[in-house]
């Protein structure tokens, strides 16, 4: 019954099998990394809103601690990038991290100091 493959592994003599490592890997170097930052501030940001409680589900996926967490690493992430990617990229992924800082202090319970809130370490304090 088993050959010793693990379940779900591809046959190596199936030429329709998924892209192997080294096919993804030359796949991910045709990226420039403009387009791999601003993709995973995007991410960083959509996940953020949800446990801000901002999607459709509202207050039932709200996880502020989750939020701070996200919020944090993308206000690192658009910080240590700016430079790098420049004003046109950089713009409205500042924009979106701010909008998010201000979400997360509206609907926290218990307000930070300014200056403390989530990612205000790298952008400094954020107010209205």
């Amino acid at each position: 019954m088993s050959d010793g493959t693990p379940p779900g592994a591809a046959d190596p003599d199936d030429s329709a099998a998924t892209p192997g490592f080294t096919d993804m890997t030359r796949d991910i170097a045709d990226v420039p990394a403009v387009e791999v930052i601003t993709t995973v501030a995007v991410h960083l940001m959509s996940s953020a809103a949800v446990k801000c409680g901002l999607a459709e589900e509202g207050e039932e996926a709200r996880d502020l601690d989750e939020a701070r967490k996200l919020i944090h690493a993308l206000a690192g992430l658009v910080t240590a990038s700016a430079t790098e990617i420049g004003t046109y990229h950089a713009a409205p992924l500042r924009d979106g991290l701010k909008s998010l800082q201000l979400a997360f202090r509206e609907v926290s319970a218990v307000p930070d100091e300014p200056g403390q809130g989530p990612g205000e370490k790298f952008t400094g304090p954020v107010l209205r």
